[in-house]
């Protein structure tokens, strides 16, 4: 790569909860590289929320098209022997569905390799394992495009396919150590040879305070903040009865919630806000929906303390967000959050569903000044030691270029374990 070019594809950017993506390419940028965007669609215009959105979707291509005459260019290009091994593998449901995904994803895959090929991009990398890796596995197999991927997720979250999508891919990274040995173990020999567990992570010197971490006073509301897509697996409902039980022992607390819900405000969050209603909660808890980087700093910068009891989370960067902000952080013992937080250290894990314990939790830092400033010193101390930004930046430039094979310097890749034959 002459130019040090690589496409870097995302779906639907620049979304509400797509910092870490930015954060990430600029981190590439300033290690000298130059990341070119891809997108499949644009995100609903109420999820883009970001003061960089503007710049970010000017300098994004969208691949996504309904001509048919694209879908029929694209078709000599399928590898109908690597589809239909796909096919056997699924049910006969699964089958029609991936065949579906296949010719949905046809025409992008021609317009993602015609456009890296026009500026002499030679790899992709994508952030993500559902059908924008189709995409790439597709540009692959019809015209000799390089990609990696990212899982950020639960596999099964990412539909049928996966063992297609993997399979010729030139390095994989997954977010946990849990995600990795979970896809080893589905995905056997169309695991790549090289698999490196790489988290997201957040610029440390912005999200930090410009003054110490205050606890709360006895005189004080309790002020709560809480960061996430509107979705029943962030465990909302659960904090919103958390803080019920809170006001109902006499401890005054209030909640505010940052985020939407992948309707735009027309889908969960309702269900949300009957819930405020029902609880008895409307002057305790405010819904600010989707807000940028910035405002999301300022409220952290406000809190006592962060909470979000999700009942299914990868690890989670606005874990990361407030740890950096020395803000005490209560999340669950879910999936790959602990491998983040590690209970009564840098923060304070608890059950999922388990209100009663979350209330527990946070009558515990509303009376415990000190335990406040020690987990929000640990927390900030762990996100600065091992979850930055640029780490992940340094990470894809090293593989990419393939200067990550037998580096002394730099910590080896996990190899899959291959089936004897």
């Amino acid at each position: 790569m002459p130019d040090r070019s690589f496409a870097y594809l995302v779906p639907q950017f620049p979304g509400q909860t797509h910092m870490f993506f930015w954060r990430e390419l600029r981190a590439i940028e300033e290690q000298g590289m130059r990341p070119v965007l891809y997108s499949t669609t644009p995100p609903p215009a109420r999820l883009i929320a970001h003061g960089w959105s503007a710049a970010a979707q000017a300098r994004t291509v969208y691949l996504a098209s309904r001509n048919p005459l694209e879908l029929l260019s694209s078709l000599p290009r399928l590898p109908l022997a690597a589809i239909r091994a796909q096919m056997r593998l699924e049910t006969p449901e699964d089958a029609r569905r991936f065949l579906r995904d296949v010719l949905i994803c046809a025409p992008a895959a021609r317009r993602l390799a015609l456009s890296c090929k026009a500026q002499g991009i030679t790899h992709v990398h994508v952030h993500s394992c559902g059908r924008a890796a189709l995409i790439a596995a597709l540009a692959h197999h019809g015209h000799g495009l390089n990609y990696s991927l990212t899982l950020h997720g639960a596999l099964a979250d990412y539909g049928i396919g996966q063992q297609f999508k993997w399979r010729n891919a030139r390095f994989a990274s997954t977010v946990t150590r849990r995600l990795r040995d979970q896809a080893a173990t589905a995905l056997g020999d169309a695991l790549p040879a090289r698999v490196l567990v790489q988290s997201m992570g957040v610029e440390t010197d912005v999200l930090c305070r410009d003054a110490p971490y205050q606890p709360r006073r006895p005189d004080e509301v309790l002020r709560l903040f809480s960061c996430a897509r509107l979705n029943r697996l962030k465990g909302h409902e659960d904090t919103l009865a958390a803080l019920r039980l809170l006001l109902d022992t006499g401890l005054p607390a209030h909640l505010t919630i940052a985020g939407e819900d992948d309707d735009g405000g027309s889908g969960y969050r309702t269900r949300l806000e009957a819930r405020i209603l029902e609880l008895g909660l409307s002057a305790h808890v405010r819904l600010l929906g989707a807000i940028d980087a910035d405002a999301v700093r300022r409220q952290l910068l406000e809190a006592h303390a962060f909470v979000l009891p999700s009942r299914h989370e990868a690890i989670g960067v606005a874990f990361m967000e407030a740890m950096s902000c020395a803000l005490p952080t209560i999340g669950c013992n879910v999936d790959g959050v602990p491998e983040l937080i590690t209970d009564g250290l840098d923060g304070i894990l608890v059950p999922p569903q388990d209100p009663a314990a979350l209330a527990a939790a946070l009558t515990r830092l509303a009376h415990d000044p000190d335990l406040c400033l020690a987990l929000g010193a640990a927390g900030r101390a762990r996100v600065e030691t091992a979850f930055r930004a640029a780490d992940g930046a340094t990470m894809l430039i090293r593989e990419i270029k393939g200067d990550g094979h037998g580096d002394p310097g730099q910590p080896p890749a996990w190899r899959a374990p291959r089936r004897a034959a």
